[in-house]
């Protein structure tokens, strides 16, 4: 079994996987010298953490932990709720603080959530493929999703919030939910959008959105980081100025800069040549999950693969796009390549289980 699943394997998505955690290595080595690389250690304890992990999701069959997927779900409900209750750090109440690790529950509810809304889905499609498109089950799978998402912006964190809500609309335009529904969200959306920015949104929220589309609004205040960032990517040109040798980098004008900002630090130091390595990589692990969820052998590895692809997309998307200019300011970090141990174990984790699809894609594995 276990050898069956190696060689059908897509081994291309944990190559994609490697050379970013190695690029992501070496620009926090950079990134961390002027506090002793105490984020570096720690990413690569993460590493070793999360590597054995991924390892044993791909070997663990995923119905499975489909089955398990409402008790899961139920314990990180609960985990969402009592981060609400933790101390605020940096205006935020979303991790639990254990000595020196902090572990972020929105994180985890990633993966939990997507599984959870990926067994409802299949199950239901199971009695016929028009009933996701029953206005009754359609409210059912969007309540799996918002109610995480509420406690979510409740912390406040809306980039991580926005991430559902991506990985949610793959799953439901992949299972093939009718045209009707598709043009009232859109409509929904458009009217939404403003609804939120003037009635809905913090102040803060809103400087940021400001300040995306005009950064020089306030240059030394909530334009500052993107300015900076921008000036770093710019500086660095075809080659890099080099390994701890970025002007914005080191001197300590970029901020911050071992997670939000770090495709900066790659873009100044390692310069195009690096930073569009970077780009195609994830293009190519996007695709290749894409590619999973197509060639699944059944509705449920095909929807958890599809929510996954959307998650890196969003993550990837408003990351580089945000150190460019290009998408307002939501703190989301680089997968794989950004410092965090939260999002490097649940990023791992998504891996294992692209992996663990793409492995027994024939059914010939399941023969008994």
């Amino acid at each position: 079994m276990k050898n069956k699943i190696l060689k059908n394997m897509d081994w291309g998505i944990l190559i994609c996987t490697l050379v970013l955690l190695a690029i992501g290595l070496v620009a926090l080595f950079s990134a961390t010298q002027s506090t002793d690389y105490e984020e570096l250690k720690k990413q690569i304890i993460w590493i070793a953490i999360s590597l054995p992990i991924m390892i044993a999701i791909i070997f663990i069959d995923y119905n499975f932990i489909s089955k398990i997927s409402p008790i899961l779900y139920g314990l990180i409900l609960i985990a969402l709720i009592a981060v609400l209750f933790t101390p605020s750090n940096h205006g935020a109440t979303s991790w639990f603080t254990i000595g020196s690790i902090s572990l972020q529950p929105a994180e985890f509810a990633k993966v939990i959530v997507i599984i959870t809304l990926a067994t409802y889905m299949s199950r239901i499609q199971e009695k016929g493929k028009d009933q996701i498109s029953r206005p009754t089950r359609l409210l059912v799978a969007l309540a799996i999703v918002m109610v995480p998402v509420l406690l979510i912006i409740k912390q406040p964190d809306y980039g991580t919030a926005c991430t559902f809500v991506v990985a949610t609309i793959f799953i439901l335009f992949s299972a093939g939910i009718k045209k009707r529904y598709i043009i009232a969200g859109i409509l929904l959306t458009v009217i939404i959008i403003p609804t939120l920015y003037f009635f809905v949104l913090p102040e803060h929220a809103k400087t940021r959105i400001d300040v995306f589309l005009n950064p020089n609004l306030d240059p030394r205040g909530a334009g500052y980081n993107v300015i900076q960032s921008k000036l770093a990517i710019g500086a660095g040109e075809f080659l890099g100025m080099g390994i701890l040798k970025g002007n914005q980098t080191q001197l300590g004008f970029l901020y911050p800069k071992s997670t939000d900002f770090i495709f900066a630090v790659i873009g100044e130091e390692m310069g195009f040549v690096v930073a569009a390595t970077v780009i195609i990589t994830y293009v190519i692990l996007i695709t290749k999950s894409i590619y999973i969820a197509k060639t699944a052998k059944d509705n449920l590895g095909s929807y958890i693969a599809i929510g996954i692809a959307g998650i890196l997309l969003f993550h990837f998307t408003e990351n580089i796009g945000m150190t460019m200019g290009l998408l307002p300011i939501t703190g989301v970090p680089l997968p794989f390549v950004s410092y965090g141990g939260s999002s490097l174990l649940t990023n791992l984790m998504m891996i294992g289980l692209l992996l663990n699809i793409s492995g027994r894609r024939q059914k010939a594995i399941f023969i008994d």
